[in-house]
């Protein structure tokens, strides 16, 4: 499991201490951002490996770092881990998290996303959201529930798929769109997770702002490199039928999962 933080003082340890409940994870990371508020200590004192970046990277880049040392933990004579991906500011929610493995386990999806319930006070429109989903419906066919929800459970060959990963706050994006394109299945799965929400204060449009341009940077990267299903390979069916929550593979002719 890895968790991308950065002043997460005041949370961090109650979702490590979740985590490391949730059956199958072995392994807690946390990778400290550059934080300057004692993230690290926190993080630690709760059970978690720790690793600090001296300075702000990114979310990307601190998802990258604790993939990297979860391969290096990985046994040499077994399989590689999944990933599980959290944010550090769903405290004890983060249990919920438990419900994004036995699609990966089980073979029915390469990664699953959590869905989150509407939190109140939210101060943003919907922007960013409509312009995520958008991008990964024209790139795939997909149009998910939650394009930016960053709890994701992914094999590593599909995480191997996407890397590098777009950075910042474009990285989600960039996984499900680079994911699919591979021929490998996404699936959103409901989760009771809470976290912090971004207000319409000055500061929470600064951050919608930051998103946005992420979004946007990751999707046009891909656009320019023509990361995309070509039409006459997209699933149509997959298309037409598509439900929420419900397994989607773009690709017409790509291998189960579990048989690539």
């Amino acid at each position: 499991m890895v968790i991308p933080a950065k002043d997460e003082a005041e949370r961090i340890a109650g979702t490590v201490r979740a985590c490391r409940a949730i059956p199958r994870v072995d392994l807690v990371i946390v990778v400290d951002d550059g934080s300057t508020d004692g993230t690290q200590e926190h993080a630690r004192a709760a059970g978690a490996v720790t690793v600090r970046h001296a300075v702000s990277r990114g979310k990307a880049s601190a998802m990258e770092t604790g993939a990297s040392v979860v391969a290096m933990r990985d046994y040499e004579d077994g399989p590689a881990r999944l990933l599980l991906f959290v944010d550090a500011d769903l405290g004890d929610s983060a249990a919920a998290c438990a419900e994004l493995v036995p699609p990966i386990v089980d073979g029915v999806a390469d990664m699953s996303i959590a869905v989150p319930p509407k939190q109140a006070g939210a101060g943003g429109r919907g922007r960013v959201v409509r312009a995520a989903r958008a991008a990964i419906a024209s790139a795939t066919g997909w149009a998910p529930v939650a394009p930016l929800s960053g709890q994701r459970c992914i094999t590593r060959d599909a995480y191997e798929a996407a890397s590098p990963l777009a950075e910042g706050w474009g990285v989600e994006v960039g996984l499900s769109i680079d994911v699919l394109v591979a021929g490998m299945t996404v699936i959103e799965v409901p989760c009771d997770i809470t976290h912090r929400v971004s207000r319409n204060d000055r500061a929470g449009r600064l951050h919608r702002a930051a998103q946005y341009k992420d979004v946007m940077r990751a999707v046009t990267s891909r656009r320019l490199r023509r990361v995309r299903v070509p039409a006459d390979k997209l699933d149509a069916a997959a298309v037409h039928d598509q439900l929420p929550f419900r397994a989607y593979r773009a690709l017409a002719d790509a291998a189960p999962v579990g048989e690539a």
